[in-house]
């Protein structure tokens, strides 16, 4: 990570864009009993992902850790994208999870558990509408058109850990954007964009739904993971082009999520295709 200059505090002088406070997080968060164990909030790091895997490798992170930073010079999205935003103007967190007692296999439903969870803790909190497009971007509508107003990207911690960190955009403004079809809760109406409250929503449906999906050894069935996801979907019912791998491309109508978490397409071939990694774009609207 390149150090910023100390003296430039320009970006972190917006009145609208007060700091986060990492006690008050933790008081509201942390609790005997409860997932969170601890809250650290740092000024500006390169990626809250890359820091929590370190921690977690070194022994000084366990689950329920949480680390959020008020500024993400490298933060980096699936198929090593970047994702960057002015100091304090979203949220950008990792946590840490251990799910010992969920088979590995089930593990691939992690960051859509986390994509259900951040979209039912910004609908109650914020008050906007939120979907989800598969496998991992959480959408907004603005003027009737769908935005990204977050990703998620789940990594691996050691043998027995996931480091799953999300970016929200809360008030970026339409100048600030960093590619047209990007969003905001801000631009999207929200009743709120006080970070504090988002954040402490956000977190506590992850651990409401992460309790719940573990409680059932991950079957996504059980927990109401599969169905609850397939609802929020806003890929399921559109023709999409999934760009996978190796360069091939599958061309169809997402139908639906399988158990595994993969998106089935139903080609023009009569064909249904899971795919579980690839690039998924909507190609019309549902």
């Amino acid at each position: 990570m390149t150090p910023r200059d100390a003296s430039d505090d320009s970006r972190w002088s917006d009145l609208e864009r007060p700091p986060l406070s990492a006690p008050a997080l933790r008081r509201g968060l942390v609790r005997d009993g409860g997932l969170w164990r601890d809250v650290e909030v740092v000024r500006s790091t390169g990626s809250t992902n890359s820091d929590l895997v370190a921690l977690a490798g070194a022994g000084k992170a366990g689950e329920g850790a949480v680390l959020v930073a008020e500024e993400q010079t490298a933060g980096r999205g699936r198929l090593d994208r970047q994702w960057t935003a002015p100091a304090r103007s979203g949220l950008f967190f990792s946590v840490l999870l251990k799910p010992v007692e969920v088979p590995v296999a089930r593990w691939g439903w992690l960051p859509l558990l986390t994509g259900v969870a951040v979209a039912t803790g910004l609908s109650r909190a914020a008050g906007v509408d939120t979907a989800l497009k598969w496998p991992n971007d959480v959408l907004v509508s603005i003027g009737g058109e769908e935005r990204k107003t977050g990703g998620i990207l789940a990594e691996r911690a050691g043998d027995d850990g996931v480091v799953i960190g999300a970016g929200i955009n809360v008030t970026l403004r339409e100048d600030e954007l960093p590619v047209p079809t990007a969003g905001s809760l801000g631009l999207a109406g929200a009743v709120s964009t006080d970070r504090d409250p988002l954040l402490r929503a956000v977190l506590r449906s992850l651990e409401e739904w992460y309790g719940r999906w573990r409680e059932a050894g991950g079957d996504p069935a059980v927990s109401g993971l599969q169905e609850t996801y397939a609802a929020g979907c806003a890929t399921l019912g559109r023709e999409v082009r999934a760009e996978l791998p190796g360069d091939r491309a599958v061309v169809g109508e997402a139908v639906a999520i399988d158990g595994d978490g993969r998106l089935v397409i139903a080609t023009g071939e009569g064909v249904q295709e899971p795919v579980g990694a690839g690039d998924v774009v909507h190609l019309r609207p549902a």
